[in-house]
């Protein structure tokens, strides 16, 4: 089952304004609970799944801004993930991360819409621009 939070008043001194809905799709429960303090720190709600089926079931029923999705290996289990939610938003910020580069995974990423790929572990200000850049951009294109 998929966990939501939203932004809380505490987190209110790292942003300005609520940046929107954010999907985050980690094998890992610790990168999981990382990655949903930093984007609830830049000012987003947040949805995370432990599984890329549970996040296509996520996708098909909630609109997200930004999707942080985990590349898994060398094999790019992410791609389904990434494909649909790119074709359900051509103008989808999908921020892909991964544990080691692999320069395939990260050509076809790029080349199936990701926005950014980036190498774990993504420090929190690392990670603060790329959701500053995503969502920024996508406000400018709305």
């Amino acid at each position: 089952m998929p966990y939501r939070v939203s932004v809380s008043k505490k987190d209110d001194q790292y942003r300005a304004v609520a940046r929107g809905n954010a999907l985050v799709v980690h094998k890992n429960t610790a990168d999981l609970i990382y990655y949903r303090t930093v984007l609830q720190r830049a000012g987003c709600a947040v949805v995370t799944c432990n599984s890329y089926q549970q996040a296509l079931g996520c996708i098909d029923t909630e609109h997200f801004d930004l999707i942080v999705l985990s590349q898994g290996s060398s094999a790019f289990e992410g791609r389904a993930v990434l494909e649909k939610a790119i074709k359900m938003d051509r103008g989808g910020q999908v921020l892909v991360v991964a544990r080691v580069l692999d320069m395939g995974c990260y050509l076809e990423a790029m080349q199936l819409g990701a926005r950014d790929y980036m190498e774990e572990p993504v420090l929190e200000p690392e990670m603060a621009r790329a959701v500053e850049t995503c969502l920024g951009s996508r406000a400018v294109a709305a």
